[in-house]
């Protein structure tokens, strides 16, 4: 159980044993639904899970447990619910497994009995008491199950399983102690049939559901159990789960690391592809990030920890990943429904078909024609197709999406993402680098061929700047190996630029604004300026004493892979559309850059959100890619929000989706998943709804074999789950590749070998 404290509401997942198939789901919504104090209640059949809104001042989580066993299932806590789901569900594949093996071992001989060998005294006797154990052992947890949904006058599967096997059996029991002699059949194989049939389909079914769930597995599989630390000096090898902030460990080569943190020591490479999908190994140094559960691929580093426990980037992805496989999709809430009132209706059809054979079936073997039919029309309308068709597709896609760093927050955002219509992608860190660079300097008159020397009065100038532009041009008077003068009387102008006294002299660096408010004349710049802004640069005017000394340009250059990213978007027939604070100019140089159609610039921060609902109210469906703080509020108005992931926190938290590398082609990729993800759903509703709708007046008209109809049921059941897994190859044929780039860069996108000054 894992719980969520939200005001005076909490938020409860419990794990539930003993589910069936849809109805169940249906049955257990309704009941948990109805107890006071519960706000909502969501139950997943694929997860086996009952996820609960409630007031905790009215109902208690043991009152919620008490109302799952007075439904007719199992309600347990568990700490870890990936472990309790992993641990019951090998337990299931085993029982299954046993089940299975004994109603091979009775049933071979029932069959055999039946079918092959003449009559002789004691046949019925013999068949009698093997089909008695069938229906004892493999029988019995449906009689139950099927007796617990009578007392409150529902039914489920269970009483369809249990009705049409004991049918036959009862009858079979008649036939050879009461009617014997009179020409009709026994039907003990029939009976044992149906069940190991029915027993088979669920062990193949149970080891498929296995399969699908193994995203979150493979992930928690990733944290190592040790760890070695520094502490009092020397190494100390302790278990991973005892680490604490600030503690500094140790990672040689081909270990992993055990939290997140910060290089302190050392260089090497680390494989993050399980993390973020990037199969290229990302190069580490001093200042940069480590994540938890990533490879050391080269050499020895010490890390400093900033995130133990569930706050480490991988237990936020095993979360997120949890919380999209419990949720579930409008498609999935349809069916459910549909569900709830599948199994009476069955009933319906099956007293129909009944009477209705009894009425025009003919003369002869009248009844055991209508009994044959009956049993035919309950065992194969059994909608365990149904409850496994949308959850076991969502469950492999939210994995799928994990294991190439997209990482989807709910079933809803994994539905609409197919559907979009518009994409709108932020600037600045999510189609650039986000860290802008020197691209040219133009000197002005009186300055003529000298740009080393006005490259140092502007970085001199602007030394401990925090702006970014600042940052940007005293780092590339570092890489030129430049000597910088003292400054002094440093002032930052907010939105201008800075003023500083270089030697003798008054500097200022800025805009155009910043040197009207002081009077430097630049109007013979003006040209300059305007070809370099259309070639998509944000321009700083340099002047000292009162004179404009030159112009230094700076871009913020597109990410390697933005232009194939917003191609591979409109190959998907989507909008692509760019907002950005930037001028007009700047702004449309990156949009032909990249190949973007559509423009929103000079839009300040809290009015981005204003431009996806104008997108919005055009009755499109929108998508919102963002890495800031300021993105969060267009994040949360879009339909679907997607998070850059090497951006804030609180986008990230805001966000529906987050691609985690930060590689902006993940958006297309998230499109593609989720296309095939809900063709796949609608693949398995297409099945289980056709299969019901064929088979059930098939076998009405007396023309499918009860035993037949139990293998087909148990067959349908097992095609829906494999149909969800077989979208692991079909996604991996229609994702991007991902070539090496030339070079490896860190985490801001930058060469190696540039140094801050």
């Amino acid at each position: 159980m894992h719980t969520t404290q939200h005001n005076s509401e909490t938020l409860v997942t419990l794990n539930i044993e003993g589910m069936h198939c849809a109805s169940c789901v249906a049955r257990l919504e309704k009941a948990l639904g109805s107890t006071d104090g519960v706000r909502e209640a969501s139950v997943n059949f694929g997860t086996e899970t009952a996820t609960i809104r409630f007031d905790p001042a009215i109902v208690q989580e043991a009152g919620l447990i008490d109302m799952v066993e007075k439904t007719g299932y199992k309600a347990s806590i568990s700490k870890k619910a990936e472990a309790g789901l992993e641990e019951r569900q090998r337990a299931q594949i085993k029982r299954w497994r046993n089940r299975l093996i004994f109603g091979i071992v009775f049933t071979v001989p029932i069959m055999v009995l039946s079918m092959l060998v003449p009559e002789f005294a004691g046949r019925y006797t013999i068949l009698f008491a093997l089909g008695t154990a069938v229906q004892l052992y493999l029988g019995l947890p449906y009689y139950k199950s099927a007796a617990n949904a009578a007392r409150r006058f529902t039914a489920n599967m269970d009483t369809l399983i249990a009705l049409g096997s004991s049918a036959a059996y009862l009858y079979s029991i008649a036939v050879s102690f009461i009617l014997p002699g009179e020409g009709y059949s026994v039907y003990y194989e029939g009976a044992a049939m149906i069940l190991t049939l029915i027993t088979l389909g669920k062990w193949l079914e149970a080891g498929a559901r296995f399969r699908t769930s193994q995203a979150v597995r493979k992930l928690m599989e990733l944290a190592p159990k040790r760890a070695t630390v520094i502490r009092d000096g020397k190494e100390t090898e302790i278990n991973a789960a005892e680490l604490v902030v600030g503690d500094l460990i140790v990672v040689r080569p081909g270990e992993k690391a055990p939290v997140d943190g910060i290089v302190k020591e050392g260089a090497s490479a680390f494989d993050e592809s399980l993390i973020t999908g990037e199969s290229v190994p990302v190069n580490k140094e001093q200042g940069d990030e480590v994540i938890g559960g990533t490879i050391n691929k080269e050499g020895m580093l010490t890390f400093e920890a900033t995130k133990v426990g569930e706050e480490t980037a991988l237990n936020q992805i095993i979360a997120m990943v949890r919380s999209a496989q419990e949720s579930k999709a409008d498609v999935q809430r349809l069916a459910d429904r549909v569900a709830g009132v599948f199994v009476p209706a069955v009933m319906g059809i099956a007293m129909l078909t009944f009477v209705g054979w009894m009425v025009f079936g003919g003369a002869q073997l009248r009844f055991q024609n209508a009994l044959l039919s009956t049993v035919a029309v309950l065992i194969i309308a059994c909608p365990c197709a149904l409850g496994l068709a949308t959850p076991t597709a969502i469950m492999v896609g939210s994995g799928l999406g994990a294991a190439n760093g997209i990482l989807i927050k709910e079933a809803h955002a994994l539905e609409q993402t197919g559907k979009l219509d518009v994409v709108i992608l932020d600037k600045t860190g999510t189609l650039t680098r986000g860290r802008p660079e020197v691209t040219e300097i133009k000197t002005a008159a009186g300055w003529e061929g000298d740009a080393p020397r006005l490259l140092a009065l502007a970085a001199s100038a602007e030394y401990g700047s925090e702006h970014p532009l600042g940052k940007a041009i005293v780092e590339e008077a570092g890489k030129e190996g430049l000597d910088l003068s003292k400054s002094s009387d440093f002032l930052a102008v907010p939105g201008q630029g800075v003023s500083a006294e270089v030697g003798s002299a008054h500097v200022l660096v800025g805009t155009a604004r910043l040197m009207d408010d002081n009077g430097v004349e630049y109007a013979a710049e003006e040209s300059e300026i305007e070809r370099l802004e259309q070639e998509g640069n944000t321009v700083v005017i340099v002047a000292e004493a009162g004179r404009v000394a030159g112009l230094v340009a700076l871009a913020d250059r597109p990410k390697d892979h933005a232009k194939e990213a917003v191609a591979a978007l409109k190959e998907l027939g989507l909008e692509v559309v760019m907002v950005t604070g930037d001028n007009e100019r700047t702004a449309r140089a990156i949009a032909l850059e990249t190949g973007i159609d559509g423009v929103f610039a000079e839009v300040p921060p809290d009015k981005k959100a204003d431009r996806v609902k104008e997108l919005q109210d055009q009755g499109k469906l929108t998508a919102m890619v963002g890495d800031g703080i300021n993105d969060a509020p267009a994040l949360a108005q879009a339909d679907v929000g997607m998070a850059i992931g090497t951006g804030a926190d609180v986008a990230m938290e805001t966000a529906d989706i987050t691609l985690v590398g930060g590689d902006v082609r993940g958006v297309a990729d998230a499109v593609r998943l989720s296309r095939r993800t809900m063709r796949t759903i609608k693949q398995n509703l297409f099945l289980a709804f056709v299969y019901n709708s064929a088979a059930i007046p098939i076998a009405a008209a007396g023309l499918l074999n009860p035993m037949i109809a139990a293998g087909a049921m148990a067959a349908s059941s097992v095609s829906v789950v494999s149909n969800s897994l077989l979208l692991k190859r079909r996604f991996a044929g229609l994702k991007r590749s991902s070539p090496a780039p030339a070079c490896r860069r860190d985490r801001h996108g930058a060469d190696r070998g540039v140094r801050r000054v």
